[in-house]
Order: C-alpha cells, then sequence, then structure tokens
C-alpha cells in the first residue's frame, strides 16, 4: 500500500564518472551535485515501486535540494527518501544525501504516477 513513511536508502561509491568534470556541471573531482541529486530520485522512486499498481512507475517532477560538502573519489555517498505526502497521482518525499554520518545535502521532492504504456505513446 502506497502511503506516508515508506522509505528506501540508495548508496554508490564516488568514481571519476560521477565527479563535476565528468558530469560537466564543475571543473573539480568531486561529487557533481546532478549526480548526488540523480542518488535522491533513485530512492526516491525505489521507496514506491513495490507499492504502484501494475504498469505504473513514477516520473519525477520536482527536486530542490541543497548540496553542502565536497566528496572525493573512493568516498561511499547514501541518500534517503521519505514518502512524506500522498495526494492521488502525486508523492511527495523529504530526501537526504549522507556521507558516513555528514548531511550532503537535503531537501524535498515530488514524483507522479503514470502509466508506462500511455507515458511512452505520447512521446
Amino acid at each position: 500500500m502506497l502511503q506516508e513513511g515508506l522509505r528506501h536508502t540508495s548508496e554508490l561509491t564516488v568514481t571519476q564518472d560521477v565527479t563535476a568534470i565528468a558530469m560537466g556541471s564543475g571543473d573539480m573531482a568531486v561529487l557533481a551535485t546532478p549526480t548526488m541529486m540523480a542518488l535522491m530520485e533513485n530512492a526516491a522512486m525505489l521507496a514506491v515501486a513495490d507499492h504502484l499498481p501494475d504498469g505504473c512507475t513514477t516520473v519525477g517532477g520536482h527536486i530542490a535540494s541543497s548540496h553542502l560538502k565536497p566528496s572525493k573519489i573512493g568516498e561511499t555517498i547514501t541518500a534517503t527518501a521519505i514518502v512524506t505526502r500522498v495526494d492521488g497521482k502525486k508523492i511527495e518525499f523529504k530526501i537526504e544525501a549522507h556521507c558516513g554520518d555528514l548531511l550532503l545535502g537535503e531537501g524535498t521532492h515530488l514524483r507522479f504516477i503514470v502509466d508506462r504504456e500511455k507515458f511512452m505513446s505520447r512521446l
């Protein structure tokens, strides 16, 4: 059942492929902000994936997050998403990213439930 409190934590190790240099969002070998936000979005998607009707998935609608500290190559990053509100096809999340006990970023994320076939047929 889709409800408030559902949560998931996703994890990645910072490699050269996910740095600001590689992503084009900066010129230093640190975790790129777009990578951190993608990890947060992944956690949100997975938090609700097993609770959706058959044939449905979620798509991102909005994300807002701080990025407070840099992370170097080799560090492990976790992102946790917690469902804070379900309103029909709209799902709101609290999102956080950490490196160990250090808060890297926090914010909110909005996802919408969509029928996969209908969504793709509109492209």
